[in-house]
């Protein structure tokens, strides 16, 4: 998104009155919300279809946090 383009809807969301601009933050932020939740859950679905058909190997707790761990240091 442009600079300029980004602007323009900054100053149009700054002429609406006071609630109706918190009306519309509320009503962006739980869409965000739930744009994420749809986003892991179907995250979670995928993995439960792989699982399922035998693509990932069974691990334990401490295995897979010695693999996460490892993944954040690089």
């Amino acid at each position: 998104m442009s600079t300029t383009y980004f602007q323009e809807i900054i100053e149009k969301i700054e002429t609406l009155l006071p609630e109706d601009q918190d009306y519309l933050f509320d009503l962006i932020k739980k869409r965000r919300i739930e744009k994420r939740r749809l986003e892991i859950a179907n995250s979670a679905e995928n993995l439960v279809k792989d699982f399922q058909e035998g693509k990932l190997k069974k691990r334990t707790a401490e295995e897979v946090k010695a693999y996460l761990l490892e993944d954040g240091e690089e």
